[in-house]
This record gives C-alpha cells, structure tokens and sequence, in this order.
C-alpha cells in the first residue's frame, strides 16, 4: 500500500467565514496550559486540562483531513503549533507533536475501515493516541522489537511491556509495535492499532524524573486481542512507515517542541531584562551579557533555519529513504537538542543564580534546562552519530537535499 507524500501543498477546504484557526485553537490552550504548568511539573502530573482543551477544541484533530471532520492542517501547522506549545510547557508540546505523529500514520498507512473508524472519532477530540514502541532489551529502536503477536482466530493477542509510553494512562487509543506473528526475523514489526477498551492495561512502575515531568512517560503492560484488520501497513511491513511517517514527524516535532521551549525561555529573559527592575538591576552595555544574549538567539535561529528546511525537504520529496534526507533528518534531531540546550545554559550564565538556577523566577530557566536535558536521549543522539557514519559512507559526493 503506497502512503501520501508529506505535503502542505494540497489543496485545503475553504475556511468558513468566522471560523478559528488552528492558531487560535492553540492560544485557547495555552491559556489553560499556563494555569497549571507549574503544578504539572512539580507534581510530575500528566496535564489533563491541557488534554481536555485540547479535546474540546478539536485541536487532536490537526492532521485528520477535512472530509473525516478534522482541521485539515499540514505538517507545518503542526511544527507551528508545536512550538507555541513548547513556549510554554515542553511535555505538552512532545505529547501533542507526537500524538500528531500516530495520527499521521493512520491517516497515510490506515486501511479504509479503519480510517473511517478513527478519524472522526480523532477529529471530534474523542480519541487520543500514544505511541508503544520502546522495549526493555531495545531502547527506543523504532525497527526491531522482541514481543511477537501471535494469530488466532481472525485476531491478534497483544501481551507488551513498554518502558516508556507517553500519556500512556491516558490515552484512548495506542499504536503497538510488535512481531508479525510467524516473523523469521526481528526486523519483521508490525504497527497495530489498540484500542483502550479492547487491552487490559497495567501500570508497571513509576514516574520521577528530572525533567519533563508532566509528560507522564510511565511504564505499562498491555494485554488483549484486537482484529487483525487493525494492523496498520502490511504486516511486517512497518519500516516502510517508520521511514516515511513516523522518523520524518518524530524529528520535526520534536525539534519544533525543543525550539519553542527554548524560544519561549528566551523571551522570558529579554522581557525581565527589559523591565523597569530589571534595567535597574543588569547592566544592559555589558559585553558578557550581551554576547551570551547573542549566542543564545544565534543557537536558535540555526535550529530554526534546519527546521524549516528539513520540513521543506520532508513534503518535497517523494522518496525519504535516501542517504542524504535521512542524515538531514537526523542531523536536525541532533542539532536541536543540542542547540536548544546550550541556549538556555548560556541565559543561565548569562542572568545568574537567581533568575537562572534557582525555582521560582519568571525565567523558568531552571524548569527549560531540566526538560531540555532530555532532548539528547530522546532517541540517543549517540545512536543517531552511528547510523550518520554508516549513512555517510553511502554518499561519498556529499549531496545535500
């Protein structure tokens, strides 16, 4: 089964006059966003109110195209609202971005029934999805896996633990990575969808980290038997997905999420800056100040020019297979986790103690850092260096897309 190009070039249903935009959808959950943003992350809370604006106005609905009741927005929309979301609150922005991501797949992979099951129920906010991909023995390895379904019946069982699965106690629906059943080799993984109310599901641990707190990353086991219609793709087939869907939006929205949380940490230290307290208090002619202010917005207009163009080059190309997208793909992925968080450790350095280190200033350095720290190992940068080196082997001219 052929899947759509990545475009933002269709041709997009007329708004109708008065209608809100993906733009304003998103300020409307900001606003709820930012009321508990401090909670959230104290708590280590998932950020249900977010969720439930997000789910009243139909701002899950994004990517689902406008004949299945969605917004029929694009993958820059996407980028864009990820960022907005990541000015202020970073696991909200990673969920939203990747449950666009799920959303993506079904969308270009899905079989006919069960599109026509999913997406009005996703466009009408009644459906949020959560990605089960990452296994104890494999990390985060998009395109291997050791759990197998087994068939039976016109059915499959699923019995998964996962290490990590965002938001995964709250979602309404996953899509679970696993073995074609009768697979002769671990690289043959199939995308099933699950939904909630067809899988038992047991919490297998718990949740304190560092940063990123609010996004609720708990381990979970999943068990239950779902039709074998609901496997998305062929089966076995899922690196054709991976390659075409879900790298391409994993990178872009997590890049976009990185960069709004440390665009929004900037602001924050250019509006105290600028304030009548703070002109009292900084020494604005400072040469330190000003060129830590410099590399700071340097770093991230960097990330934002790769962005952009890695979006362009994901919509453009037909074929993202090619030695030369993927290593933009992965070097945008790097980049942005490195760049956004070595942004906002030079506005530590560069507003001091007080308002950088410590809980409490309207900075929230101290809350950016700590969430950025885990951009890196969000699929380990180390990782991707490896397949960059054998990816680079295979393009001895160098090529640029």
């Amino acid at each position: 089964m052929s899947a759509p190009a990545l475009s933002d070039s269709r041709a997009h249903t007329p708004q109708p006059p008065g209608a809100v935009t993906p733009d304003e959808l998103t300020r409307q959950v900001l606003a709820v966003a930012a009321e508990h943003v401090a909670r959230t992350d104290e708590d280590a809370a998932f950020p249900v109110e977010a969720l439930e604006e997000m789910r009243r106005t139909r701002l899950l609905g994004l990517l689902v195209p406008a004949e299945y009741g969605g917004l029929d927005g694009d993958v820059g929309d996407m980028i864009r609202v990820s960022v907005a979301l990541g000015r202020t609150d970073m696991s909200l922005a990673m969920i939203f971005a990747m449950h666009c991501q799920q959303v993506a797949a079904v969308v270009r992979h899905g079989r006919p029934a069960l599109r026509e099951r999913l997406l009005p129920r996703i466009a009408e906010g009644r459906l949020y999805l959560a990605s089960v991909t990452t296994e104890s023995a494999k990390g985060g390895h998009l395109l291997s896996s050791e759990a197998a379904l087994r068939a039976a019946d016109g059915e499959l069982l699923v019995d998964r633990f996962a290490p990590i699965v965002t938001g995964g106690q709250y979602a309404d629906g996953f899509l679970v990575t696993m073995l074609a059943p009768g697979a002769a080799s671990p690289t043959e993984v199939s995308l099933v969808y699950a939904d909630r109310d067809q899988l038992t599901i047991e919490p297998a641990g718990g949740w304190d980290p560092l940063g990123m707190r609010a996004s609720h990353s708990t381990p979970l086991r999943l068990t239950g038997r779902v039709p074998a219609a609901q496997v998305i793709g062929e089966d076995g087939g899922f690196r054709a997905i991976a390659t075409a869907t879900f790298a391409p939006l994993a990178h872009l929205g997590w890049s976009a999420a990185w960069l709004g949380t440390a665009a929004g940490a900037l602001s924050r230290v250019l509006r105290m800056l600028r304030s009548p307290a703070g002109r009292s208090r900084a020494d604005l002619d400072s040469e330190l100040l000003l060129t830590r202010l410099s590399r700071a917005r340097q770093r991230l207009e960097t990330v934002h020019a790769l962005l952009e163009r890695t979006r362009q080059t994901v919509v453009s190309t037909p074929d993202l297979s090619r030695p030369s997208v993927q290593l933009q793909l992965n070097s945008l992925k790097i980049t942005a986790a490195e760049e956004c968080y070595r942004a906002v450790e030079d506005l530590v350095d560069a507003v001091g103690m007080r308002h950088g280190y410590l809980k409490g200033s309207p900075t929230r350095l101290e809350n950016a850092l700590r969430d950025l720290r885990s951009a890196a190992l969000n699929y380990s940068n180390d990782r991707l260096h490896l397949v960059d080196g054998k990816l680079a082997l295979l393009d001895p001219e160098v090529r640029f897309v």
